[in-house]
């Protein structure tokens, strides 16, 4: 069991695509943000190498947009630093393109469409209250 918990919380009209784009995103922001999270690399029975995965589950949650800005807003009041998409930065190709569409929003005018967090157990449940398990 873990002190903590690694929690994604997607908009849920989003197309599968989208889910599933978004989701690689955000958790490659919590790796940045906890380097630690990533183990060992792993070796199959020959000897072939593989990339280190995390080393702690990750549940992924779906909200609407209601549901999404509560949590946004509920991670900012406690200090819990998180990933986060816009629904603007689909329309972006690039790194760039996208910090630059996401520095046009705040907390209160942004579209939240995926959103993602490390932080204690209890905190993350917390923050991510009202969201249901992705199905």
């Amino acid at each position: 069991m873990f002190d903590t918990k690694i929690a994604i919380v997607l908009r849920e009209d989003l197309a599968v695509w989208q889910k599933l784009n978004v989701t690689a995103f955000l958790v490659s922001g919590i790796v940045a943000q906890f380097p630690a999270v990533i183990g060992e690399p792993y070796r199959d029975a020959v000897g072939n190498l593989y990339n280190p995965m995390s080393i702690q589950p990750v549940i992924v949650l779906s909200a609407d947009q209601a549901g999404l800005s509560a949590i946004h807003r509920r991670a900012l009041e406690r200090g819990v630093t998180t990933s986060l998409y816009i629904e603007e930065m689909f329309a972006t190709g690039h790194d760039t393109a996208n910090r630059a569409v996401f520095a046009e929003f705040d907390p209160d005018s942004a579209k939240v469409v995926g959103l993602a967090l490390r932080a204690d157990r209890k905190l993350a449940d917390k923050i991510t209250k009202g969201a249901k398990m992705h199905g």
